[in-house]
């Protein structure tokens, strides 16, 4: 698969000052171009055999395949969840421009 393909990444946070938090590292990081944090929503889910529900704040983190192993790792360790949503969805058509600006805002800065 090409590198630049660009993606987005789900993942849900429990509250906004972390979806705040995780958003900012990841931008400043060269991880994702931009990160969305949407309104909060109410996730309904079984875990460890029972049924759950909780308010999270679902973010949409655009970023590219070849950024995607950093960005993977950074969110399993700035998330507070045990097991985290992280899922990544490819993305089949776009605006060119766009799609251009976010592989130049994920490349490494030591690429840069």
């Amino acid at each position: 698969m090409n590198g630049h393909e660009v993606v987005v990444v789900i993942t849900n946070l429990p509250d906004r000052a972390t979806a705040e938090r995780v958003a900012d590292s990841l931008v400043t990081g060269n991880m994702a171009a931009c990160v969305n944090i949407l309104a909060a929503c109410t996730s309904v889910y079984r875990w460890e055999g029972k049924l759950n529900h909780g308010d999270e704040v679902p973010l949409l983190i655009k970023t590219t395949r070849a950024a995607y192993a950093e960005l993977e790792s950074a969110l399993r360790k700035l998330h507070p969840y045990e097991v985290p949503e992280i899922v990544a969805l490819p993305v089949s058509a776009g605006l060119p421009e766009y799609l251009n600006w976010v592989a130049q805002e994920t490349i490494p800065k030591r690429e840069k």
